[in-house]
């Protein structure tokens, strides 16, 4: 049986396909979507051509629209295609045809064709829009600029329509060109030339940070040794005062005070300080024989052994016996540190906890006559293999890491003129290249690959100091040294020379004084330069330079303000008695209250004033020296009258005692009230009774 279903003027008719009947032919027009009876319904959606389903829908939409028997309902047939109300014959049919039809079977749909029909529409549109966007922006194109030959379009810059049409084809379907319109030709103005300047590479001089400077003031002594940590967070000085100062950039507001001062090595100058490669020990290279090590906030965490001054073979010595003139730390070796001193030795020392004897001993020698050379300045290379030493008699020796300490591995032995001490040695970050400075008045610098001679000379360089450094810039292009003052100049110099050709690039004037330590940061870009005037004067650039100097001067300056607080609670009675009223309802503060003590006689009570002559007695120097010479003078100033006879003394108490009777007489008052004296006496000769004595 089949089953009918009404929704108004549509009826859809549900039925079931029995066993063995026929599917209905796809060349009817029908379709898939046909129903599987003659009652229609909405059948099976199989797989057919979205074309011959919405040909389908035209050729129905066609034939409602020539039917003239009846009124013809009016739709937009654009609307209809995109919503899908086309395949609806009852909306195109007149009222008299439909009722007439009593049987007239249900519309039947598609949604597979509904949904093609919106897509091929709206591909429609976009393809419609796409094209005339195009050729709007084309027209533009063409009236600003000129398109090139090899573009779209031909050699005249003209765009016929079959290109057009094929272009907005490939656009649609690639996404590999460039969509809008060509970038305008490159001008050359001035602009350009600005730009080109910008844009040009950074010359080493330029990289020198000069524009801001800070001091750092350490004293009035000249400044003989310096370093910073590897973080560029703490600075160290040492100077002809004996004292060792901490700075630190990050806790030091403008006013620039260290943080922490000490006197690691009593009475002796500060020859050379240097933190370790891990920043947490510091050596310290005085001039005594026994250099120390201390950690990082200045404890002392080892102190090398002395030697004895009366061994001659300085092999069997533990220590030095001499003045310590320079040392350093190992780069790779982080507890290895090594020092140099005029009893022409150099010791490799190991920081341990126990023992403190030099790991290995390294004897100086002139190679030409087999003297003793003292040895004024040492380092290590950069990878740490070559051990080398600058000896006062102008040579500079190397020894190999790896091996022995006997024989020289490098060596020049007139490097340097005879006696003039070679103040500083430095290897270039490069490692092949060293950098020696002496008081001859010379910079040298040499190559290890060939050491029998200098690659560049440098002249007329003064230095009075024996600390004088020499060091490289982080990009390794300029060498760095200073010069002392001499007479009329206004200071001492700091001077950079370009490695490659020793030209002298840059020199500043550094203070009014000598220029003696140097150091510039490879992470900060920071130069700080120590001066011999005790000041280390600290250069920076604000675009080029990191923290250091920039963390402390942008900071605001901490001032002690005086801050009154309220000596009591305030207790607030409006309705008290005047007896239990505070003497004022205003608040009051410590200064208030100080002048109001001021006034008290009781709390102002001035203290004695101290003793006006030397002694050790009391605060009353008017009574004398000591408390027993106070009292004594105070006995003597009572008894002025110590000459009288003490009898005379009494008896002129006499009258009154007879005339105020106060212990003897009110005694006797009831039973003796007239004294009976005995007026002889035997014992006494008469010449001394002639005197009534009374006594009251």
């Amino acid at each position: 049986m089949k089953r009918g279903i009404g929704f108004g003027k549509i009826g859809l008719n549900l039925g079931q396909m029995k066993i063995g009947e026929k599917e209905p032919d796809k060349d009817k027009g029908g379709g898939e979507a046909a129903s599987v009876d003659d009652g229609g319904g909405f059948g099976s959606f199989g797989k057919m051509d979205s074309a011959n389903k919405i040909q389908n829908l035209l050729v129905a939409e066609n034939e409602a629209t020539d039917n003239n028997d009846g009124y013809v309902e009016e739709v937009n047939p654009e609307l209809a295609k995109m919503m899908g109300f086309s395949g609806f014959g009852s909306t195109h049919k007149s009222n008299r045809d439909i009722n007439k039809d009593e049987n007239k079977k249900a519309q039947q749909f598609d949604v597979d064709a509904m949904f093609a029909s919106v897509a091929r529409t709206a591909q429609e549109r976009n393809l419609v829009n796409n094209q005339k966007l195009e050729e709007a922006g084309k027209a533009e194109l063409e009236s600003e600029f000129v398109v090139p030959s090899g573009a779209r379009g031909d050699s005249s810059g003209g765009v016929d329509d079959k290109t057009k049409t094929s272009d907005a084809s490939d656009d649609s379907d690639s996404d590999d060109e460039v969509v809008g319109p060509l970038p305008p030709p490159s001008k050359k103005n001035d602009d350009d030339e600005e730009e080109s300047d910008e844009e040009r590479e950074d010359t080493p001089v330029d990289k020198i940070p000069r524009s801001h400077e800070i001091k750092l003031e350490h004293g009035q002594k000249a400044i003989t040794s310096l370093s910073l940590d590897p973080s560029g967070a703490r600075v160290i000085t040492g100077a002809v005062d004996y004292e060792l100062k901490f700075w630190d950039f990050a806790g030091m507001d403008p006013s620039l005070r260290s943080f922490r001062k000490i006197k690691p090595c009593q009475s002796h100058i500060l020859n050379h300080l240097e933190y370790s490669t891990t920043g947490d020990k510091i050596l310290v290279v005085a001039a005594n024989s026994s250099p120390k090590v201390l950690d990082r906030d200045g404890g002392e965490l080892m102190e090398c052994i002395k030697g004895d001054q009366y061994v001659l073979d300085q092999s069997r010595n533990k220590g030095h016996t001499a003045q310590v003139n320079s040392g350093t730390w190992h780069p790779k070796i982080k507890d290895e540190f090594m020092t140099c001193a005029s009893d022409a030795t150099m010791r490799l020392w190991m920081v341990e906890k126990r023992g403190r004897e030099s790991r290995v001993v390294i004897k100086c020698k002139n190679r030409k006559s087999g003297l003793k050379a003292n040895p004024t300045s040492c380092t290590y290379s950069r990878d740490g293999l070559l051990v080398c030493g600058a000896c006062v008699d102008g040579s500079i020796q190397m020894w190999d890491h790896r091996k022995n300490f006997v024989n020289v591995a490098l060596q020049v032995p007139d490097a340097h003129q005879f006696g003039f001490e070679i103040t500083g040695v430095q290897f270039g970050y490069d490692n092949r290249l060293l950098a020696t400075r002496s008081n001859d008045e010379t910079l040298k610098l040499w190559d290890i690959r060939s050491f029998k001679k200098p690659v560049n000379t440098a002249t007329g360089l003064i230095s009075k100091f024996d600390q004088t450094d020499v060091l490289f810039s982080p990009d390794d292009k300029l060498v760095v040294t200073g010069t002392s003052m001499e007479k009329g100049d206004k200071g001492g110099k700091l001077i950079f020379f370009e490695k490659d050709t020793f030209n002298k690039a840059f020199e500043m004037t550094v203070g009014s004084s000598h220029v003696i330590r140097a150091a510039w940061h490879p992470k900060l870009n920071q130069v700080l330069v120590g001066s011999g005037d005790g000041v280390v004067r600290v250069y920076y650039d604000p675009q080029r330079s990191f923290r250091g100097a920039k963390l402390c001067v942008v900071k605001k300056r901490t001032e002690a303000k005086q801050v009154n607080y309220i000596a009591t609670q305030r207790i607030i009675t409006p309705y008290a008695l005047p007896l239990f009223k505070e003497d004022s309802i205003r608040q009051k503060s410590t200064y208030r209250q100080m002048v109001k003590d001021r006034k008290d006689p009781v709390k102002s009570h001035n203290p004695d004033p101290p003793q006006a002559i030397k002694g050790t007695g009391g605060k009353l120097a008017k009574g004398g020296s000591t408390l027993h010479s106070w009292m004594a003078r105070q006995i003597a100033v009572k008894n002025k009258d110590d000459h009288i006879d003490p009898r005379e003394r009494i008896l002129r108490h006499a009258q009154d005692s007879e005339d105020n009777p106060y212990w003897i007489a009110p005694a006797y008052a009831k039973t003796q009230p007239k004294p009976i004296f005995r007026t002889e006496d035997p014992d006494e000769p008469p010449e001394k009774l002639t005197k009534r004595e009374t006594f009251g």
